[in-house]
């Protein structure tokens, strides 16, 4: 877009960074700007033309630093949790009094990079101007207590800004991890997060994640999330991201060694003009492995819901059980809903499968409930409920299970 503009000054303005790491950014910096914001044209944008959307969106855009101070934030009371807070992308604080707290190391993001360009242009860009974030490591044989919240707060002072922060998760062998991402923004206007995540998982380690806004927001979210997993890790992702603006989650899942798993489950209801999109490349690298998707979206208005979800088995993968299922139930005529899923299997003793559908309420259970005495209102919410339950049912701790059903039922009442 012509009213933003940037140059490699501004890779000199971050402090502490080594030759090769300026060097690495210059590089992504003109990689992004010989592409500049991805568009439909790009294969993997095909459905969220981010170039169109943005020029739609905004007049200017910068790349200024925004504060990270805030003087107080409301914790949760629905169950005892560990948090990490970050303010507008930056590590605020954090506290740990549930555990050891020389078993668990949180820092700044530590600027160790993984040396490799990414193709996606908003990778590009957070490659080139990254410098907040959070870098969480959890030591060998230790399973945490409480459950991680994360406070990802977005103060009122945002507007027209692009934030690019990186975030590294590593989970040590035989250790195990809970988090919970919440979104809180405060902000009433437009701006950009742009974020890219890191997770490693080591021998016999599980982690469990789930994302779920506080609010609704007018905020532009991208989240380009790499997860490595080694012999007998277990990795689930729970997403339940609505009421953003726009949306993109851009996994990819690398099964390296045997016997590991890999979930990624969301439960999505969008309203009014809302725009998200799920895209997913499960990388089966090592035999034994299995994995599980599952997307459900709730659309209404003119909102549009996006799945791409790519399954790639090697051909040393053997015995791989992988599962992938996306269905969408539209509210209203201009609701829309594209999937995109693909199977690319090397390997010849494999159990693969993949599906997709949407449709409208079935208007025979709809009846059924309004001649029990539901009005019309109430028997699409409850059925919009039994629509997304199977995947509630993942979530076996009763107090975080509450907490996500009430803030679901939030997001199916438009908060």
């Amino acid at each position: 877009m012509q009213n933003f503009e940037i140059n490699s000054n501004q890779i000199d303005k971050i402090d502490k960074i080594s030759t090769e790491e300026k060097s690495f950014r210059i590089k992504n910096l003109e990689l992004f700007k010989a592409v500049g914001f991805p568009h439909k044209r790009l294969e993997d944008w095909k459905f969220s033309d981010f170039r169109n959307i943005i020029d739609k969106n905004f007049e200017e855009l910068n790349t200024k630093k925004v504060s990270s101070v805030v003087n107080k934030i409301d914790l949760l009371k629905d169950f005892e949790h560990n948090y990490i807070l970050l303010v507008n992308g930056k590590l605020h604080s954090s506290n740990f009094d549930h555990e050891e707290k020389n078993k668990v190391k949180i820092n700044s993001f530590d600027k160790s990079i993984d040396y490799k360009i990414n193709k996606n242009p908003l990778v590009c860009l957070n490659h080139a101007l990254a410098e907040g974030g959070y870098s969480l490591e959890v030591e060998k044989n230790y399973k945490l207590k409480k459950v991680i919240v994360i406070y990802n707060l977005f103060t009122k002072d945002i507007k027209n800004n692009i934030l690019n922060n990186k975030n590294k998760i590593k989970v040590n062998e035989n250790s195990e991890l809970h988090i919970i991402e919440l979104t809180i923004n405060e902000s009433k206007s437009k701006f950009i997060n742009n974020v890219y995540e890191s997770i490693i998982l080591k021998k016999n380690s599980k982690v469990k994640n789930l994302v779920i806004q506080s609010n609704k927001s007018n905020g532009f979210f991208h989240k380009f999330s790499k997860s490595k997993l080694s012999f007998n890790s277990d990795y689930s992702n729970f997403i339940f991201s609505s009421g953003l603006k726009f949306n993109k989650i851009d996994i990819e899942c690398d099964l390296i060694e045997e016997n590991s798993k890999c979930n990624i489950l969301s439960a999505l209801c969008l309203n009014k003009e809302e725009h998200q999109e799920i895209k997913t490349l499960i990388n089966h690298l090592a035999p034994n492995c299995k994995s599980n998707q599952k997307i459900k979206n709730i659309l209404n208005g003119e909102s549009k819901g996006v799945y791409q979800g790519k399954i790639y088995v090697k051909d040393i993968a053997q015995k791989t059980d992988a599962y992938q299922l996306s269905k969408a139930l539209l509210l209203k005529e201009n609701a829309e809903f594209n999937s995109k899923p693909e199977l690319e299997i090397y390997a010849d003793d494999v159990k693969c499968s993949h599906g997709s559908s949407s449709g409208n309420i079935d208007q025979e259970s709809l009846h059924y409930l309004m001649t029990r005495g539901l009005t019309r209102e109430d028997s699409i919410k409850l059925l919009i409920k039994g629509f997304l339950n199977d995947i509630i049912e993942f979530i076996k701790n009763p107090s975080i299970k509450k907490f996500i059903e009430t803030k679901l039922e939030n997001q199916i009442n438009g908060y």
